[in-house]
């Protein structure tokens, strides 16, 4: 489900909007990984996440044609040497970055005391920008930070394999409060800020009540199931969807008698399923 949402123009990193969500959330869910696609990324958008503690994990488009950087021109990497071009070149300015450290600390506490929006920053911080100091600093730490994030991730098999889960689930989500936000074919024609924003504030809301709805009855579905002594292990568990759609009415069925019942006490527990053999961390 989603924790916030925000109305973005287009052109703009969306990963810099994850980052002021995420910094601004304030339920018990604190994720500290961040995945986005391949225009959820850039080298001022790493350091900016790195600075925030967070691990920006994106599906990234053809990043076989990306550059790989060293951390000295004298370095050399076996069997993987190829990657980082040729000798001397593609190299980090660890001088730059540590004569600006403060210049980035600095920008990290304006945007956590809310004085800066990263948003703000970050474009500002565009191609334009490149005599910029502050820019220069931000891209010397992003191009650090993506190498290893890239390196990670042609290395480890398992975390390609999140990465792909977690974008994916992203879509199918992006596809499920679409299909509930059919009015006027899902085409926000309101070019008021704030109606947009409640539009979009409103369509997350409906979404995150039907995800609800839908878990409650898969719960439900599944504690018969146990009752009937059947064996429903967490990898089972792990398969199902809350996105579910043949059922919902999107025009609505409205029993008005209804209104004042109160719902039964939801319990979140399902006692009778081992998750300990689950892998939390994927």
């Amino acid at each position: 489900m989603a924790l916030f949402s925000r109305f973005i123009p287009c052109g703009v990193w969306e990963a810099v909007y994850l980052i002021e969500g995420l910094l601004a959330n304030d339920s018990d869910i604190q994720p500290r990984t961040v995945h986005a696609d391949t225009q959820g990324q850039s080298f001022p958008v790493f350091a900016l996440v790195t600075l925030f503690g967070f691990d920006l994990m994106p599906r990234i488009r053809n990043f076989k044609d990306l550059i790989f950087f060293r951390a000295d021109p004298q370095l050399s990497y076996p069997h993987i040497d190829a990657l980082f071009g040729d000798r001397g070149r593609n190299v980090i300015d660890w001088d730059l970055i540590e004569r600006h450290w403060r210049d980035l600390m600095q920008v990290a506490i304006s945007i956590t005391e809310g004085r800066l929006s990263s948003a703000t920053l970050m474009r500002r911080l565009r191609s334009n920008s490149r005599k910029n100091r502050i820019y220069k600093v931000f891209r010397e730490v992003g191009r650090s930070v993506r190498t290893v994030a890239l390196l990670r991730y042609l290395a480890d098999p398992a975390l390609r394999a999140r990465v792909t889960a977690a974008t994916n689930k992203v879509e199918t989500y992006n596809g499920f409060s679409q299909w509930l936000g059919f009015g006027n074919n899902g085409v926000i024609a309101d070019n008021d800020p704030e109606e947009q924003e409640k539009l979009i504030k409103l369509n997350t809301l409906l979404a995150n009540l039907v995800i609800f709805h839908n878990a409650l009855d898969l719960m439900d579905v599944v504690r018969t199931l146990v009752a009937e002594e059947w064996t429903i292990t967490a990898d089972e568990l792990g398969a199902l969807s809350p996105y579910l759609r043949a059922h919902i009415r999107r025009f609505g069925a409205y029993a008005t008698d209804e209104i004042a019942e109160e719902p039964a006490a939801f319990n979140p527990d399902l006692k009778e399923i081992d998750f300990t053999a689950v892998d939390l961390a994927a």
